[in-house]
């Protein structure tokens, strides 16, 4: 597989569909790396999981996973010796919580899951470090009651505290002091508690100056009757940052001596959030696990992409067993690029361990390699690049692909001339037959479709269309080759019938008529509205009128011995017929006498460089011989 393959079937955004169904960013990273597998026995695997998974959710029965959350990042913090908040402490906490929830939700399901069982005996139970955790950390702090040393830290700051506050409320209700404060509270600053004084007061109240306010008009002070409170209630604090410290350290030190089964356990739930987002996702999408098989047999009964919305017409296709290449035909904008992209994304699906829309029957082959030549946009001021392209990608691809890979090619040869086109797409499907490959291509030649219905390991299908309605129908017929869309079409244009039948014929067997017409049916031009084109002998600077091209030009040279005449058109020097233009104005007629017909064919650059060159510019000079130097370097 390549990135192309990826793009053009959409192999993200089905992942992104499934990862909705995710509970943590556990499961969304795994869905995000995941990737096809070519491994017949990993692919099994995958496809087990998913369907047991879908039968416990079937049956009722969910997996707790809710609550749970991705620590990886905690635990690479652990890795490089840093301690844990409190917070990613009650994170961990949860985390091992929901894996002891989830390994008891699994005890009884070895009978409905027998694979996702063997998953849960992997997870180690932690419920020491959850309940040290939990005693510990209560609303995301370090809980009083965690150590007796932090619990008697914590009483004496609760005893200064109240000091501070008793003394600065007799400071307060004071009469002596009532003159000099601001405002009647007591405000904290940087764990110092201060009174609101007014400026002007400040050198009148004991204490320390610790901020004052942005006006300028209040300052917050300290007072000295409770600076040896503070001072001790800053060491209580330092004190209480300690043991906290040792409270948070001893707890990852815990989760650090547990780190290598903890880190199974969340590989173990990236695996579930996964494999249940599968399920879910198979669910809410009423799909079925389909047979695989390791020799190219794609058999999809009533599938859909999974992608498309709405009233989608069913695909029913085949291949694989009887032919191992298959040509598509029908109209544009008849559903031709969706079945390929419809097969391709399908595929892709399987590989991955998802369920598709398809009913019972459907079977799905596990290819080495899936490459797809789909191109979008195209059209006719690109079509040489995209062409090149196409080649480039199909070069690329044949060099990658084995006996055992995939290949979707949209309008597989277009982008160049038909028949070269049309050769080349049969040369390339002929190529990769030989090399034992599974092809699917879609095509409006009808040479490449002759070519199908010749080889024996080659099969035509077509994409339906309505005649009467002209509409395409989007339902594929395999076994049966597109009809000419554009000849009943012309036929409700009401173009003539024999017109239509000799179309038919040239498309079977390319018999062309070239009888000649009857003198008598050609329309002659009157011999006098070419008499003076015939009669005129043309001159240098005669303006003429190129007919089919409705342009105008200047006569270069006259008429040579096979009737052609050179003129100056768009700036370059053009020959034609003489019949193929007509007289507009007479260089006589147009110039005065003695006029230099030559200035007419040399651009304003040029007669400048040879006014130049005239009078002796240096300049001018070393121009010239650079372009001497570049030429002979040519």
């Amino acid at each position: 597989m390549n990135k192309m393959t990826f793009e053009k079937l959409q192999y993200q955004e089905l992942k992104n569909r499934v990862k909705q169904h995710c509970v943590s960013s556990l499961g969304k990273d795994l869905i995000d790396k995941l990737q096809p597998s070519p491994n017949m026995k990993a692919v099994r695997n995958r496809l087990n999981e998913t369907s047991e998974a879908r039968r416990l959710l079937d049956a009722e029965k969910h997996l707790p996973l809710t609550g749970i959350s991705n620590i990886t990042s905690h635990i690479e913090k652990l890795e490089k010796g840093i301690i844990l908040t409190p917070t990613e402490l009650n994170a961990v906490s949860d985390f091992l919580r929901g894996c002891r929830k989830i390994k008891k939700f699994m005890a009884d399901k070895e009978f409905f899951s027998p694979v996702l069982y063997t998953y849960a005996l992997s997870i180690t139970e932690f419920r020491n470090i959850e309940e040290e955790i939990l005693y510990a950390i209560k609303g995301n702090m370090v809980d009083s009651g965690a150590s007796k040393e932090l619990k008697r830290i914590r009483n004496g700051i609760a005893k200064t505290e109240e000091k501070i506050e008793e003394r600065l409320n007799k400071f307060l209700r004071s009469g002596a002091n009532k003159e000099y404060i601001q405002e009647f509270y007591i405000s904290k600053m940087d764990d110092r508690f201060t009174i609101p004084i007014k400026a002007s007061f400040k050198n009148q109240v004991a204490g320390s100056v610790v901020e004052t306010s942005s006006k300028g008009s209040t300052v917050f002070i300290e007072p000295a009757a409770v600076s040896k409170l503070n001072v001790e209630l800053a060491m209580l604090k330092s004190e209480e940052s300690v043991e906290e410290y040792q409270i948070l350290a001893t707890l990852s030190g815990a989760i650090l001596e547990a780190i290598h089964e903890i880190c199974i356990n969340i590989e173990c739930i990236s695996q579930y959030d996964m494999i249940f987002a599968k399920a879910k996702y198979s669910k809410s999408t009423d799909a079925i696990e389909p047979a695989i098989n390791n020799h190219g047999y794609i058999k999809l009964v009533s599938s859909k992409h999974p992608l498309l919305e709405g009233n989608i017409v069913p695909l029913d296709f085949e291949i694989g067993k009887n032919y191992r290449s298959l040509v598509i035909t029908g109209p544009n904008a008849g559903g031709k690029t969706v079945v390929l992209k419809t097969i391709g994304i399908l595929t892709l699906a399987v590989m991955s361990g998802f369920h598709i829309m398809a009913k019972p029957g459907s079977d799905i082959a596990i290819f080495d390699n899936v490459f797809v030549d789909i191109g979008d946009n195209q059209s006719i001021e690109n079509a040489l690049s995209t062409f090149s392209s196409h080649m480039k990608n199909i070069s690329e691809i044949m060099s990658a692909s084995t006996n055992n890979t995939l290949l979707l090619f949209d309008e597989i040869g277009s982008g160049t001339e038909p028949n070269e086109g049309a050769a080349l797409a049969v040369a390339i499907l002929e190529e990769f037959y030989h090399m034992g490959c599974i092809t699917i291509a879609t095509t409006h030649y009808g040479e490449i479709k002759r070519y199908s219905e010749m080889h024996h390991d080659f099969m035509n299908a077509a994409m339906l269309f309505d005649s009467a309605e002209l509409k395409p129908l989007y339902k594929l017929l395999i076994g049966e080759s597109g009809e000419s869309n554009a000849l009943w079409i012309s036929r409700k244009m009401n173009i003539r019938d024999h017109v239509l039948e000799r179309a038919q014929m040239y498309i079977e067997n390319k018999n062309y008529n070239l009888e000649a017409v009857r003198e008598n049916k050609i329309k002659k031009q009157e011999p006098e509205a070419i008499q003076e084109n015939d009669n005129y002998q043309y001159e240098k600077g005669d303006r003429v009128k190129i007919i089919s091209e409705d342009e105008y030009a200047i006569v270069y040279e006259p008429i040579d011995k096979f009737n052609n005449i050179k003129l100056f058109f768009k700036g370059e020097i053009a020959e034609v017929n003489s019949k193929r233009i007509e007289l507009d104005i007479k260089a006589s007629q147009l110039y005065p006498e003695g006029y230099d017909m030559n200035t007419l064919f040399t651009s304003y650059q040029e007669r400048k460089l040879q006014h130049d060159l005239e009078r002796g510019s240096k300049k001018a000079l070393r121009k010239v011989q650079k372009e001497i130097r570049n030429r002979k370097q040519e």
